[in-house]
């Protein structure tokens, strides 16, 4: 069986004892002083039944309290609203009960007026029976302050401890608490630190992708630079060889003849004149070939 279904069980047990003795405090209080002879029968006072009754109610209160911190940890729906509806139940038996104390006690205060209207008769009537009566009296009242006085001390020193129980549970409920949370947030920063890992990680990484992708561009930058030198070196090259071709063409032009008007009848050989006055022929060096080096 589940530990939490067992304790239920328990706080039900504990609660069907508590509520039939409080019930016999609470019948005790209502009898109290109906008789002179149940007056000296009874060995409790009217303040201890009262105590008593009274200790009785905290401890219902406090099966009430425990049983509602553990009907929603019950494993079945079922069960916790069986649990529910119990504590509802628990709640009105308690109020009934108070109830009951508060006329008990009306109607022990009026048994008690009678019975000392009846020991103020018979004390008034003399004789030996009335002077043994009154000094019963005085011993017995006596002895009732005496043990009224002590176990007053002793009830509120159960009450005190019953409170301080009361406040270690509390202050463990709490304890537990805390170590809940506290075991929480160290999983959650466990996570979070693996998750900073991963992220330190990945940027170490883009930090040396980005210090590569740095020194490639600029040994493209240089390799494209050293290119357009070299085209440009060799543009300016043919560009001075084409300017010397056409500086030697238009220096052999300005060599040719000129013809005159007369030349024809004195009778001088044309050609021969064109070929002796002709420009030699000058041939170009061409000791690299000439092409487009783009």
């Amino acid at each position: 069986m589940d530990e939490v279904v067992e304790a239920v069980e328990k706080a039900k047990k504990e609660w069907d004892e508590a509520y039939a003795k409080t019930q016999e405090h609470i019948k005790a209080i209502e009898n109290y002083g109906k008789s002179r002879e149940e007056k000296e029968k009874s060995s409790n006072s009217l303040q201890r039944l009262n105590g008593l009754a009274q200790d009785g109610l905290n401890l219902l209160n406090s099966l009430h309290l425990k049983l509602d911190l553990l009907a929603p940890q019950l494993p079945t729906s079922d069960q916790v609203q069986s649990t529910q509806s119990l504590l509802q139940s628990w709640k009105k038996e308690c109020n009934n009960l108070r109830l009951s104390l508060r006329n008990a006690n009306l109607q022990a205060k009026a048994n008690m007026r009678k019975a000392a209207q009846e020991e103020r008769e018979l004390l008034l009537g003399g004789g030996e029976e009335s002077t043994i009566r009154r000094r019963n009296l005085q011993t017995k009242a006596g002895m009732t302050s005496a043990a009224e006085s002590i176990t007053e001390s002793l009830r509120r020193t159960r009450q005190l401890m019953v409170q301080e129980v009361e406040r270690n549970a509390s202050t463990l409920m709490t304890f537990d608490e805390s170590a809940g949370v506290l075991r929480k947030a160290e999983s959650e920063y466990k996570g979070h630190r693996s998750l900073l890992m991963r992220t330190r990680n990945l940027l170490s990484t883009m930090q040396r992708q980005d210090i590569i992708d740095r020194v490639i561009l600029v040994l493209g930058l240089i390799l494209f630079s050293c290119a357009v030198l070299y085209v440009v070196s060799k543009r300016i090259g043919l560009l001075k060889l084409q300017r010397q071709v056409t500086a030697a063409i238009k220096a052999g032009m300005a060599r040719q003849p000129e013809i005159r008007p007369g030349a024809a009848e004195d009778g001088v050989n044309l050609a021969q004149v064109y070929r002796d006055n002709a420009a030699p022929n000058m041939e170009v060096p061409l000791q690299r070939p000439m092409h487009d080096e783009l």
